[in-house]
């Protein structure tokens, strides 16, 4: 009997599955802004270029493929090395599938044909990459619509689409990118659903992570115990960016866990953590940050800086709704960080001068938060219009639009000790006045605490995605739970 492939993913029992029509339906919404778009005539085709496998410098070893962003939103295909066609009139997909080698076989196992892809990925038709060139010129396209452009998160610009001989055709490398990218911004249902339920995953790997810490412990080893619980039990192989498991000092290095900071160092007593770690699931996201001390008890002086973020993100999460300007939850953050560390003795002086004078960047020198989807720092944040704030703390923001349904953003506020903008920031004319020095040096070696949700805005607010314990008593109830289930004390 022949396989069934039926037009889905899912790793099986107990995890997700998701019909491959989702992309069917995003294909339809890009058509349709294609089509009601200034300067996109009738006849044309958008061309997409799939992820190719990657090596490890001149080795040829590589890590776990992972599809180009675009392509999957596009077509879902899991596969390295495809093409795609968009008939935008029609609608009607074509994917372009390598012809491997005979011994493929031998080495990485079945050798599908065409229509298997077809079934697979539900698409129209199926050729082979090889007959790129030929199939175009049957199609006679008024123009080609080629991906290029700006991800203005790192800088970088995607890889537009080719093939020999395209030069004999029109091509146009700007209509396509704005298009595309404004319909990822815009979640679907179903795109919702796998958010939700990797956000779920990830908040369970969490919660288990607070049970199993214990001073003595590596963070390296918190990031495997994270990365085990996610696969294990929820399927996502892959996290959705490199965990930033942080301790003590640590904690105050944004982006730490990279390959010279790499997680190594032993957590001890007394220590408060960031763990910054999010799964990933059929490409898509998390990003959920954690901060409590290994020991399973804040001290007064944790419970000062951890209730200043915390009130700053749950005022955020209150407060965000369509409408909403993201810089102003931004500055909305600043400003009740900035309260409270008056409040506690650690600054003095006016809030509103404070905050033109940008003391909020010395404690929250990141943004609040970005969009979420695909990528974890997904694409959209500053379309043609939409001005980066020079200012510091405002600049570093990933997005500056107004908030709208449907869009899915991280609220993550943040309080660091850093001396490389303390130092500085207390000798500077304008700074130097707010600080209370004796108090600000009894934090010096305290790292930091950020207080990461992501968040679904809604036509009347906000719905949290996540679920893990946020205030002192939850997390520390839920960490005696998890030292009372293995006798340990501490």
């Amino acid at each position: 009997m022949a396989d069934v492939m039926r037009p889905e993913f899912s790793r099986g029992v107990g995890t997700l599955t998701i019909p491959v029509s989702m992309h069917t339906k995003n294909r339809a919404r890009l058509c349709e802004r294609l089509r009601a778009k200034t300067g996109v005539p009738k006849g044309s085709i958008v061309l997409l270029k799939g992820g190719e496998e990657q090596l490890h410098n001149d080795s040829d070893v590589g890590p776990v493929f992972k599809q180009e962003s675009f392509f999957h939103w596009s077509f879902g295909v899991e596969e390295s090395e495809f093409m795609g066609a968009i008939i935008v009139d029609s609608g009607k997909a074509v994917l372009f599938c390598p012809k491997l080698p005979a011994d493929y076989v031998v080495w990485l196992g079945k050798i599908l044909q065409r229509e298997h892809f077809q079934q697979r990925y539900a698409v129209d038709e199926v050729q082979y990459v090889t007959d790129i060139a030929s199939w175009f010129t049957e199609q006679k396209p008024s123009v080609i619509l080629t991906l290029r452009g700006l991800n203005t998160d790192s800088g970088n610009y995607c890889e537009e689409g080719t093939f020999s001989g395209i030069d004999k055709f029109t091509v146009n490398n700007e209509l396509l990118f704005p298009e595309i990218v404004e319909c990822r911004v815009f979640k679907t249902p179903e795109e919702l659903e796998i958010l939700r339920y990797v956000c779920g995953v990830s908040s369970k790997a969490h919660i288990n992570v607070m049970k199993k810490i214990r001073p003595g412990m590596k963070e390296y080893q918190i990031e495997s115990m994270f990365q085990h619980y996610c696969y294990y039990n929820g399927g996502c192989r892959h996290t959705s960016y490199t965990c930033i498991c942080a301790s003590g000092c640590n904690a105050a290095i944004l982006h730490y866990g990279h390959a010279n900071a790499p997680n190594k160092k032993v957590i001890q007593d007394g220590d408060i953590c960031n763990f910054d770690m999010g799964g990933e699931y059929y490409r898509y996201s998390a990003d959920i940050t954690c901060s409590y001390p290994a020991n399973g008890k804040f001290t007064d002086d944790q419970k000062i800086i951890y209730n200043s973020v915390l009130r700053a993100n749950r005022a955020v999460l209150g407060a965000a709704k369509p409408g909403v300007v993201w810089t102003d939850m931004h500055l909305l953050a600043e400003r009740i960080i900035l309260t409270e560390l008056r409040e506690h003795g650690l600054l003095k002086g006016d809030i509103d001068e404070m905050i033109k004078a940008r003391m909020g960047a010395i404690f929250m020198p990141h943004g609040l938060g970005h969009f979420m989807g695909i990528d974890v720092h997904d694409v959209g944040g500053y379309p043609e219009g939409i001005e980066r704030s020079p200012l510091p703390g405002l600049r570093s923001l990933r997005t500056a639009r107004i908030l709208q349904e449907n869009q899915v953003l991280t609220i993550e506020p943040g309080c660091y000790f850093i001396d490389a903008l303390l130092s500085p920031a207390m000798k500077d004319e304008k700074k130097g006045k707010f600080f209370c020095p004796d108090a600000i040096a009894r934090f010096m070696n305290f790292g930091g605490v950020r207080i990461e949700d992501d968040v679904l805005i809604t036509a009347n607010g906000a719905e949290l995605l996540n679920d893990v314990p946020r205030t002192v008593e939850e997390i520390e109830a839920v960490m005696a739970e998890g030292r009372k289930a293995d006798g340990s004390s501490v």
